[in-house]
């Protein structure tokens, strides 16, 4: 999604309120981004507290600005200044974290951002997972109007499949075996395990782009009562989608018959490996969904 997210960039170049700022990232990215926008793309250095400090600083003469970096270095390193600078004042400054979940791979659990979206949404930023690349496009066509933290990812849905139209909460199938939802880019697996299955051997599938159970839709609810919900998610158990979803059945009233979650577990054999292996690992691969969808089957 970085180069979908770059052209949306380049797209904003007019818009002279409009700042980037980089901690020494983007080599072979990023280049066309600072030609177009000149003083107006800072990059900042091996210093991301620094970097949330200088968006805060240009938000609060009126500007809007894109920070950005590899996911764990936008929101847990600078932590507190996100929560002290940003947060308090839902100042409009939009934090890009690239890689979302095992994202990085081989590079091992320091470039990992397994629990960001609860971290951040504890601080009451708004956190946004594009499922597709035309998420990207869709969410930065809007002007950002609070401290918002944008996850990318990697856009792997087939390709012959046409997403619908982004919504936050958005339903790609129907099916009669309760409710299947995926936070973000992850959804790719889901749509080849069900995309050829009869309504009557799948679950709904819906994916997840904004980290607030409160927005969904009350079609949602309708589908999960009394019948089976799955989750799957890049991203830990606790404070994550599954707890999420989990409360908002209690306020809505909607019990489902079962719940099946699929998280990231971290590291179960101590090893690192590709974000396919990683996926793998945790039970959230294209089989490990396979497995789930014939136990709903044979149930």
């Amino acid at each position: 999604m970085r180069k979908v997210f770059t052209e949306c960039m380049l797209d904003l170049t007019n818009k002279y309120d409009t700042f980037f700022l980089t901690g020494d990232l983007g080599f072979m990215a990023l280049e066309e981004v600072r030609e177009a926008y000149g003083d107006r793309f800072v990059n900042v250095g091996v210093a991301e507290q620094n970097m949330i400090g200088v968006a805060a600083g240009l938000s609060k003469l009126g500007n809007t600005v894109f920070a950005y970096s590899i996911a764990p270095f936008c929101y847990a390193r600078p932590f507190e200044q996100v929560r002290n600078d940003l947060s308090f004042s839902k100042l409009p400054v939009c934090l890009v974290g690239n890689g979302g979940g095992y994202g990085y791979g081989y590079m091992g659990p320091t470039h990992h951002a397994l629990e960001d979206c609860s971290v951040m949404s504890s601080i009451n930023l708004k956190v946004l997972i594009p499922a597709f690349d035309q998420d990207v496009k869709a969410i930065l066509s809007q002007p950002v109007s609070t401290t918002t933290y944008l996850r990318l990812g990697y856009d792997d849905s087939p390709n012959d499949f046409i997403p619908p139209d982004y919504k936050s909460w958005r339903k790609i199938f129907s099916g009669s075996l309760g409710v299947m939802a995926v936070l973000g880019p992850l959804v790719g697996n889901a749509i080849r395990v069900l995309k050829d299955l009869p309504e009557s051997e799948r679950p709904s599938l819906w994916v997840v782009c904004e980290f607030d159970a409160t927005i969904a839709p009350p079609e949602l609810w309708t589908e999960i009562s009394a019948k089976p919900l799955v989750v799957f998610e890049e991203h830990v158990r606790s404070g994550g989608l599954g707890s999420l979803i989990a409360l908002e059945c209690v306020n809505q009233g909607s019990t489902p018959s079962q719940f099946i979650h699929h998280y990231a577990q971290g590291y179960p054999s101590k090893r690192y490996g590709s974000q396919k292996f990683h996926r793998k690992e945790c039970q959230l691969d294209e089989k490990s969904m396979q497995i789930v969808i014939q136990g709903l089957v044979n149930a």
